[in-house]
């Protein structure tokens, strides 16, 4: 079980990629997707949700792409989640129907996310790059 959605997974490791690999051009989209296997419309949605909310940075043109709006050390996961549970908003979310569930597991469901919220608000981009070897390292595509 994910505590997080995939949208808010692949949002997370968008941001990562963006912050490895945009030295000196723009990351391109295609390239995102190639590396995490999504579908680029899929991408495209989330990556303008973080363009909207300064996390990301457009570039256009034909060597455009994205790039982080701020240093990867004052980007954290928590914004970025926040941004991606905005966006699911329109989807219907389940919910309990009961009265029981209600007075029950609603509250417990309630503090669960705050709490991951909260964990998530210290992590940085920074510290989740630090973490995670460059994507590039293991790229396939090499000569000899």
């Amino acid at each position: 079980m994910s505590v997080l959605s995939r949208k808010a997974l692949l949002a997370l490791e968008a941001v990562i990629d963006v912050a490895q690999h945009a030295r000196p051009d723009p990351v391109q989209a295609r390239d995102i997707t190639e590396r995490q296997k999504v579908p680029q419309r899929y991408l495209e949605q989330i990556m303008q949700a973080l363009v909207r909310a300064d996390i990301l940075r457009g570039v256009r043109g034909p060597r455009g792409g994205y790039r982080l709006a701020r240093e990867r050390r004052r980007i954290t996961a928590g914004e970025i989640v926040t941004v991606i549970n905005a966006l699911e908003q329109q989807e219907e979310k389940p919910s309990v129907r009961s009265h029981l569930g209600q007075i029950t597991l609603t509250p417990l469901c309630d503090r669960l996310v705050d709490m991951v919220q909260a964990e998530l608000a210290t992590i940085t981009i920074e510290d989740l790059c630090r973490d995670a070897p460059l994507a590039a390292s293991h790229n396939d595509d090499f000569t000899i």
